[in-house]
């Protein structure tokens, strides 16, 4: 089972453009808002070294086996299209 994890923030255009791109392509996704989850997007921010957003993870539960991977603007991709991409990817595999 894949879950992909958007980390937004209220106002900002580039989350709301992703969040519509994900269920454009019916791509189920959890909506974690940084202002009611700043502690663990902290987490993510001392984990990927960027704080700017739409940024993702994707959990992979294999079972006894978890993985997560994390993706961040300007790190990771420069536009939604390449996020977009990059979660397709992890949903096929």
């Amino acid at each position: 089972m894949t879950t992909v994890v958007v980390y937004t923030m209220k106002g900002c255009p580039f989350c709301t453009e992703f969040k519509d791109l994900l269920k454009e392509n019916k791509i189920k996704f959890v909506d974690r808002d940084i202002d009611k989850y700043s502690e663990e997007y902290d987490l993510f921010i001392k984990a990927t070294e960027n704080e700017y957003i739409p940024a993702l993870m994707i959990i992979k539960d294999g079972g006894e086996k978890r993985k997560s991977f994390l993706y961040a603007p300007e790190r990771d991709y420069n536009e939604l299209t390449e996020a977009l991409d990059i979660v397709k990817k992890h949903l096929i595999k």
